[in-house]
């Protein structure tokens, strides 16, 4: 990792970090987000009315019986710069990997992208104690910030999990209640992209095609909060995506809205 870019949230410095990022979101009001968790453990059963509502019920149980492992989010200007020297915030929460439930294979792949678990459940972040600062740092419940994401309807689970303390609303509709209280505003990349048949699939597929750069390691929330950022950049400089197709994707998510 580069730590002069991307810098690391341990419950040491967790304090100081969302202060120093309070401060800057008045000048780079778009937040990059990005998490990693532990798989997919569990699928609900019964018949749903939708394929959104299924999907949502599948991020639903599963969030509400997983911890969340990292938050990274990358801060940027409405022109895509971003503060310098660093820009991204990698947060790492308390994590038992031999207590805590997961998905063997996720919790593997992690590892392999550098995910230390020893010190994961030594020095991670409490959520309680996340929560507590994020809630009055600004950048939720601030209809002056965008949050930009992609496929990120568990990311977005995950989070409101966190700040609620509660698990999550019964339905897809309750969930996007709450969420737009604490997001105002937000993208998710794919949701807009998805339908684009020229658009690769995949946040580092996408990348790629744009010619957008990765710092840190892939399947790190740091890194792909970075890359996540850039991409929704390039997308516009491109003009790949128009202001209109935009405009149609606020606040809504791939696999839980419906893409019109």
């Amino acid at each position: 990792m580069d730590d002069r870019i991307i810098r690391d949230v341990w419950a040491s410095n967790l304090e100081q970090e969302l202060k120093i990022i309070s401060d800057l979101i008045e000048d780079y009001p778009y937040i990059a987000m990005d998490t990693e968790f532990p798989g997919v453990i569990v699928k609900p059963v019964g018949s749903f009315k939708s394929t959104q509502e299924l999907e949502y019920q599948t991020t639903r149980c599963n969030v509400d019986l997983l911890k969340i492992i990292q938050i990274g989010i990358t801060l940027g200007d409405k022109e895509g710069f971003y503060p310098t020297p660093c820009c991204t915030w990698q947060f790492n929460f308390k994590f038992d990997e031999k207590r805590d439930p997961h998905f063997h294979r996720s919790i593997v792949l992690l590892q392999q992208s550098g995910i230390d678990f020893k010190r994961f459940n030594n020095d991670g972040i409490d959520v309680y104690e996340f929560a507590r600062l994020l809630i009055p740092s600004g950048l939720v419940m601030n209809p002056g910030i965008t949050w930009v994401s992609f496929h990120s309807i568990t990311d977005f689970g995950y989070l409101i999990k966190v700040l609620t303390a509660k698990p999550l609303p019964e339905t897809c509709a309750a969930f996007f209640k709450v969420l737009e209280l604490y997001f105002p505003n937000f993208y998710d990349i794919k949701y807009y992209t998805y339908p684009r048949t020229e658009i690769a699939d995949g946040l580092q597929k996408i990348a790629n095609q744009l010619g957008v750069s990765r710092v840190g390691r892939e399947h790190q929330a740091g890194s792909d909060a970075f890359v996540t950022l850039k991409v929704f950049f390039e997308l516009k400089r491109q003009l790949v995506i128009t202001d209109a197709e935009l405009n149609n994707a606020k606040n809504k998510l791939f696999g839980a809205s419906a893409i019109v």
